[in-house]
């Protein structure tokens, strides 16, 4: 999953770029609001990270911009501002959420977790033909088969699994997993979808993810054959 932090404060910055990256994202940084909005409309994210005080455009109307393009992306705001009325502002411009500075990581990544969630998703599980992801403990599960993966092995299969039913083009999981623009060779993702298909064979789940030439690949819900 791909996140966009937008926040002027290079040591709070770092902090959340090195946390969130640990936990499988792959993330952008934008240290003005400009510079944020740019990245925010010209790329595809998950969720954005907004701080209210930044310089140029203030993170308000960085949040107001988003909304008036049509976008749906989550945005969380990061702010010092504590009173209701301040509250109440930052949500009406069009954020999803809102986080006081200072604040624990773990209650950041709660408030991510919630907002990255899917109607009718259950809390931290993602499931898909007869897999189980934690998005916490990193842990998958075929049937009650332990699934040990790497990171990078893990993002691509939560990627796969939150966007079920749905093509994912070369293009999109090299940007939301591997955070890089689409480039003319996106081999890595062949070696890393055939790592994932072994392992998971192994575990019993087989053909689970499927190729759809000249595009990419889908986990299909309503079928495991492919």
């Amino acid at each position: 999953m791909r996140l966009l932090i937008i926040e002027d404060e290079p040591g709070i910055a770092r902090f959340l770029k090195e946390g969130l990256e640990e936990e499988c994202f792959a993330v952008d940084v934008a240290h003005d609001g400009r510079t944020g909005l740019d990245l925010a409309m010209t790329n595809e994210y998950d969720l954005v990270l907004l701080d209210w005080m930044i310089p140029g455009i203030s993170g308000i109307e960085v949040c107001r911009q988003i909304r008036k393009s049509g976008s749906n992306v989550p945005v969380l705001f990061l702010t010092a501002k504590d009173t209701l009325e301040d509250v109440v502002f930052g949500l009406d411009s069009g954020a999803n959420d809102y986080i006081r500075k200072p604040f624990e990581f773990e209650e950041l990544l709660a408030r991510i977790r919630v907002q990255l969630r899917k109607p009718g998703q259950e809390g931290e599980i993602l499931s898909a033909c007869g897999l189980t992801i934690n998005i916490v403990t990193h842990q998958v599960f075929c049937g009650s088969n332990e699934v040990m993966l790497t990171p990078k092995e893990f993002s691509l299969l939560e990627y796969l699994v939150r966007n079920k039913d749905r093509a994912c083009t070369r293009s999109r999981i090299i940007e939301h997993v591997w955070d890089m623009h689409f480039y003319s060779d996106t081999s890595v993702i062949d070696v890393y979808i055939n790592f994932l298909r072994k392992k998971l064979e192994q575990a019993g789940c087989s053909n689970i993810i499927q190729t759809i030439r000249g595009v990419g690949y889908i986990i299909r819900e309503s079928s495991s054959v492919g």
